[in-house]
């Protein structure tokens, strides 16, 4: 590339850009739109995270926090924990139920949080009427004080003053819980929030051996403690104890997790949307060049080069192209600023709401290589038209593909766009299903167009009688015509909104649907071995409970695999944190032996296990390996003895690992069981066994589903706004189309009425054009989007499918109308325009 001829390109791209926007409406819009809603994800994403960053201490509870699974630290470990540190707290989190006895015994799940004198070391807990922690705790001569959330005061109807009780021990409710510390690091918990004094718990039997309970460690630590140096060492002295060490480096590691990776999906949504915009991008690229083909046909005569007129409206379209995201980045930052106080009212962690740079770079980058990608193959065409051509409509003509470069140069900016997406949203798995998705649905899209021209052109000759028709169906058969613009544009946006729609339904149909047909009533858990016979007494004296399963329960960490560690043996979940187990001696009914055989019921010998099949074989467990599991601090050898079929998919009874009996009868732990009973049976079921055992917890299954299906709900609205703003995007792509097409239609009109059809017959060919495209973009449509739903529900979800047909309906309607009022919008000045006047400015 010369200098001149830069210069020469500029120089004419500069007396271009002096015609305004005139043409490049839609263009603009279409860029900025994309941008805007990848930098707003981005910029929401980026303030959560800076938010968890400042505030990692008070969402943590201190400096740094060691945790531990169902016990106490031990003495070493609270030497240590002292050692370096000036203040420690300890706090246990665990399941109860609270009770209040009126004249009916009233019962409420809650997460109980037991504190010591020192919570919070860092941060500050709000209750309602204003006081101290402390005082609230004191309670009053008879009975000490706790403290609730205020779902839970209101659904047990509870005031201050009024006494519940956790297990056998009565509390007073002292005052509501508002806000605490450590609210945000301990995940999806099952029941709203108390706070009472551990000491305070000594007589309540709930912190029985084997109780299922998290211990938390809280420390504050001097000032430039290295926290890196501080985790390597605890990691190192007590790397089979189960300890687990968390820092204000990353106060709250679930939730930003789960940020990143909904901040990640709602980005590829974002550039589904942005390949929907750079269908318009395209189209109006085409038609501007289309109607400056004059100029083009000058510049050539007068000796301008190839590459000359290519740079010359590259540069111009580069300008534009800087325009538009620029505004698209502008909006996507100051979106989310506006919006910040609602935003933060509705998060349950902080955020800091500012600009950050680093997400409008992201946006700024997929803006510019989309905008490369789409109007290259337009740009590259005016190369290869020579000037004699030019005037006779030579983007009408012509080859439909550019030379090889150029294809070339597409697939390199095409691999940079995925890459880059790769790199920024760290999900190869998803962003490549992503990419694939949108290939393949824009492909489907091409083809689909090409049968819709093909099928209208055979079916003219059948549509005799019916002019309105045959004047709609040549139209769409027309080469060069306005239906792979339609087609595309709007085609693609309902992909992604039916591909939405049909996840959504089988991810709530899976949970909402099938589950409870065959879920348990209740899940009991902390049931202590001297109380499973009486337990099972009771449900097996009534006749209204259908079946129930008890096993015992203990948790481990799996800590070496045929003596190498577990992480580096394999990168699987069953190895990342701690798991359940149980014992048995022979195996439960409808237990499936896939590889190897159950010990005999009577065994005695060294530790066997039995392992899940389908978390092993991803392991790459076999028959013989020894698994090191780490129970209560102490390590216990096992040999696979079996693999045996598991599913959590009944909300029953399942455990990735079981051992023989002799193995760990010995080790602390307590019983869990699920109960399936007719509906009318569920509340006596209750009542009888939380009256005889007040240190058990029961959870109700349905409720849990509840939270889950709530969630769910937060997450689908939102996958289903960055559909809508990709729709958005294609109903602008249309509104292009339908604007670039007046001048054709205009003429078309223009004829059709010098040959007799009235206005009323033209209106209807051109709303049946438009309701006939809709219809075959809304068809290929749904057939993408319930594959790439198929898809996503089978092999990322794993739920299995069932086509949603009421969301099928939806967006074959939309589709169908979204042309219509686009194509419409533009037909009454189409009509209205004289045919003499439109007839002779074509001579």
């Amino acid at each position: 590339m010369n200098a001149p001829s830069l210069f020469i390109a500029w120089t004419f791209a500069k007396r271009e850009l002096r015609g305004g926007l005139h043409g490049f409406r839609i263009f603009l819009a279409c860029l900025a739109l994309g941008v805007a809603a990848i930098a707003a994800v981005g910029t929401v994403r980026a303030s959560i995270q800076a938010g968890l960053a400042a505030n990692g201490a008070a969402l943590l509870g201190g400096d740094a926090a060691v945790r531990f699974t169902y016990r106490f630290a031990e003495p070493d470990e609270r030497a240590w924990m002292a050692s370096i540190a000036e203040k420690v707290s300890e706090t246990t989190d665990f399941r109860s139920m609270v009770v209040v006895e009126r004249d009916t015994v009233e019962r409420g799940l809650t997460q109980v949080q037991a504190v010591d004198d020192l919570y919070p070391l860092i941060g500050e807990t709000v209750l309602d009427p204003p006081m101290p922690l402390a005082d609230a705790f004191a309670g009053d001569a008879t009975f000490p004080g706790g403290v609730m959330e205020r779902a839970l005061a209101d659904r047990l109807a509870l005031s201050a003053g009024d006494t519940f009780s956790l297990g056998e021990q009565i509390f007073i409710l002292s005052a509501i819980l508002v806000s605490y510390p450590d609210n945000s690091g301990g995940g999806f918990g099952l029941g709203p929030r108390s706070l009472v004094l551990l000491d305070d718990l000594a007589n309540s039997g709930l912190l029985a051996t084997g109780t299922l309970m998290e211990t938390n460690y809280r420390l504050d630590l001097p000032d430039g403690a290295d926290l890196n140096a501080f985790e390597t060492q605890a990691e190192t002295l007590f790397e089979n104890g189960g300890l687990r060490w968390r820092d204000a480096r990353e106060g709250a590691p679930g939730i930003a997790r789960f940020v990143d990776r909904i901040a990640a999906f709602l980005i590829l949504i974002g550039l589904s949307g942005l390949a929907v915009g750079g269908v318009g991008v395209s189209a109006a690229v085409r038609s501007y060049l289309s109607g400056k083909s004059n100029v083009i046909a000058i510049l050539k005569t007068l000796g301008a080069t190839r590459r000359t007129i290519f740079l010359t409206y590259f540069l111009q379209i580069g300008v534009l192209t800087i325009v538009g995201v620029a505004i698209g980045v502008a909006l996507g930052a100051t979106i989310p600023l506006a919006f910040a106080p609602l935003i933060e009212s509705r998060l349950p962690i902080p955020a800091n709401f500012t600009l950050h740079a680093a997400p409008l770079f992201e946006a700024a980058i997929y803006g510019v290589l989309a905008a490369l990608i789409f109007t290259l193959w337009p740009l590259a065409r005016t190369e290869d038209i020579k000037p004699a051509t030019l005037f006779r409509d030579a983007f009408g003509a012509g080859k439909t593909l550019p030379s090889a470069k150029y294809l070339v140069i597409t697939l390199l900016l095409l691999a940079t766009l995925i890459g880059t997406a790769i790199v920024f949203s760290g999900t190869v798995f998803l962003t490549l299903w992503t990419a694939g998705g949108i290939l393949c649905a824009l492909a489907l899209l091409v083809i689909a167009a090409a049968i819709a021209r093909f099928t209208a052109q055979k079916f003219r000759r059948l549509s005799r009688g019916f002019p309105a028709l045959r004047f709609a169906l040549a139209s769409i058969g027309a080469r060069g015509g306005e239906t792979t613009s339609v087609v595309l544009s709007l085609g693609l946006g309902l992909a992604v909104l039916a591909a939405v729609g049909q996840i959504d339904g089988n991810l709530r149909g899976s949970i909402s649907d099938e589950l409870p047909d065959v879920a348990p009533s209740y899940f009991f858990v902390d049931i202590q071995p001297d109380q499973i016979d009486g337990f099972r007494t009771r449900l097996d004296s009534d006749p209204q409970v259908t079946r129930y399963e008890a096993a015992p329960m203990l948790r481990g960490i799996i800590t070496q695999i045929n003596g190498i560690p577990a992480r580096d043996f394999a990168d699987h979940w069953v190895l990342n944190g701690d798991r359940g187990l149980t014992y048995s001696a022979l195996p439960s009914d409808g237990t499936i032996i896939t590889e190897g055989d159950w010990w005999p019921a009577d065994y005695a010998g060294p530790p066997l296990m039995s392992f899940a099949a389908e978390e092993a074989a991803e392991i790459g467990l076999k028959i013989g390996d020894t698994i090191t599991t780490n129970i209560l601090g102490r390590d216990i050898q096992a040999t696979v003895a079996n693999f045996r079929e598991v599913s959590f998919e009944d909300a029953g009874i399942g455990f990735i690992m079981s051992m023989n009996p002799t193995a760990l009868q010995g080790a602390p732990h307590s019983w869990i069981s699920t109960v399936y009973s007719d509906p009318s049976a569920e509340a006596a079921i209750l009542r009888d066994l939380a009256t005889a055992y007040p240190n058990v917890t029961a959870i109700r299954v349905r409720d849990a589903i509840d939270q889950v299906v709530q969630l769910l709900g937060g997450i689908s609205a939102a996958t289903r706004y960055g559909a809508l703003a990709t729709l958005l995007t294609g109903f602008l792509v249309l509104i292009g189309a339908a604007a670039a097409g007046m001048p054709a239609r205009t003429f078309e009109a223009a004829v059709l009425k010098t040959l007799g059809a009235s206005r009323a017959t033209i209106l209807r060919s051109f709303a049946l054009r438009s309701a006939l495209l809709g219809l075959a973009a809304g068809l290929v449509a749904l057939a993408a989007g319930m594959l790439g739903g198929w898809a996503v529900s089978t092999f990322i979800m794993e739920t299995g499918y069932t086509p949603i047909w009421t969301s099928a309906g939806a967006i074959i309607l939309g589709g169908m109308a979204a042309t219509m009022l686009a194509g419409l919008a533009f037909a009454w000045r189409s009509l209205a325009a004289k045919p003499a006047h439109i007839l002779r400015s074509r001579e």
